[in-house]
């Protein structure tokens, strides 16, 4: 087995070369970025939704995204270290209780919602940057005041 998990991290390695993947789980809206083939050109198109589970281990780690597009419901499933996924962009992180969010497919409107997730490390490092804000606004006030 370690030959094997060996070679899946080398591959993983090249496949994940110059890209970055955020941490994200079920719950979460993300944008991923698809390479489509339109005969011989190639284009960006961007998939946002809601990520509704994610399955499998290593290079075979799949992820659901769901999102509502003309009042009808689109799912597609990507593989993670895909070369057509280009890249995923973390929107917002979503506070639910499940991994698998497939009752959202009934839901619609308000029921269909998901609350935001506050996680202590962001509130930290928010009150950090709102610190960092007001003292350099103290500072450039004092500043002015010296000058005049």
């Amino acid at each position: 087995m370690d030959a094997i998990e060996n070679i899946e991290k080398q591959y993983l390695n090249e496949l994940s070369e110059g890209k970055e993947y955020p941490d994200f789980r079920s719950g979460d809206t993300i944008a991923v970025s698809v390479v489509v083939k339109e005969g011989e050109r190639e284009r960006i198109q961007i998939f946002e939704g809601v990520c509704i589970s994610r399955s499998g281990e290593g290079i075979n780690q799949n992820f659901t995204v769901r999102k509502i597009s003309y009042g009808e419901g689109v799912e597609r499933v990507f593989t993670l270290y895909s070369p057509l996924v280009d890249s995923i962009k973390l929107i917002r992180k979503g506070k639910v209780r499940r991994s698998k969010l497939y009752y959202l497919r009934t839901r619609r409107g308000k029921s269909a919602r998901i609350a935001e997730r506050q996680d202590l490390q962001s509130k930290k490092l928010d009150n950090i940057d709102l610190e960092d804000q007001t003292s350099e606004a103290e500072m450039s006030e004092e500043e002015s005041a010296k000058e005049k």
